[in-house]
């Protein structure tokens, strides 16, 4: 008698044990796509038990929805979530859960739980879902004004509608020359840079998230050639000179014509 207990004893606690391993031991899987990707979401099972019942749960700061379920007994697999359904399928063997043309709106945290009697295994994935990026353009700066030497061109690289986690930088060759970033939704990126028309050097705008980049390389004939013969902006204060002295010239021209006309 005494042998069975402990033999009962022991059973129950290594169910506790795998039971506690699966709750407290699980690692969340963090998974990062570009929009309109295919991802799978893996169970690590070779293949669904007749008794088993598998649930698929998601939510944005934790998994709170119920999205999708199995239940192999009865040969039933459903989809309830209303808004996600369309993008989901799952995998018949596996209980794998495949994400189709993904949108950022996916962007959040799944929990996957096998109820296996007499034990429940879970499983966790971080899903960040990033917005295809837009192809960087580069134009003239009109609205900087260039260094005081003719020989140079100011340039603008800039992106639209730029989601988080979004880089804007600008390369001569391999060396990075200035950079800026974005956290916010939707807004503009713009980075200026100034290089001399003669400059034989490459450079290149890059606009990049954690996994994929777009670049775009400046072509400083094409894209300065209005200023080939040389256009220099001023600031106020010389503008207010070069007026004043154009309009001395032109007052000492008239009374130059002036007193030629009476002196003959």
């Amino acid at each position: 008698m005494m042998l069975q207990n402990m033999i009962g004893g022991l059973v129950l606690l290594h169910l506790c044990f795998c039971h506690l391993e699966s709750v407290f031991g699980d690692e969340v899987k963090s998974v990062s796509v570009m929009e309109g990707d295919t991802v799978t979401l893996y169970t690590d099972v070779t293949h669904i038990h007749t008794h088993d019942v598998i649930e698929w749960m998601f939510g944005v700061q934790s998994p709170d929805e119920i999205i999708a379920e199995i239940y192999r007994e009865a040969d039933i697999t459903s989809f309830i979530n209303e808004r996600l359904k369309n993008h989901l399928q799952i995998d018949d063997q596996t209980g794998s859960l495949i994400i189709t043309n993904i949108t950022t709106e996916h962007t959040g945290l799944y929990q996957l739980e096998i109820n296996r009697k007499p034990s429940v295994r879970f499983r966790h994935f971080s899903v960040t879902v990033y917005a295809r990026l837009p192809v960087p353009v580069i134009s003239r700066n009109s609205s900087q004004c260039s260094s005081s030497s003719s020989s140079y061109c100011s340039v603008l690289c800039s992106v639209l509608n730029v989601s988080h986690d979004v880089s804007l930088s600008w390369y001569k060759g391999k060396s990075l020359l200035s950079s800026i970033s974005v956290s916010d939704l939707n807004i503009r990126l713009s980075l200026p840079l100034e290089v001399e028309y003669q400059d034989t050097n490459t450079y290149r705008c890059v606009v990049n998230n954690p996994i994929t980049n777009l670049t775009q390389h400046l072509d400083i004939t094409h894209v300065c050639h209005t200023s080939a013969v040389g256009v220099h902006c001023c600031g106020f204060t010389e503008a207010v000179i070069r007026l004043v002295v154009s309009a001395l010239v032109g007052v000492a021209t008239v009374g130059v014509l002036i007193y030629d006309v009476r002196s003959r």
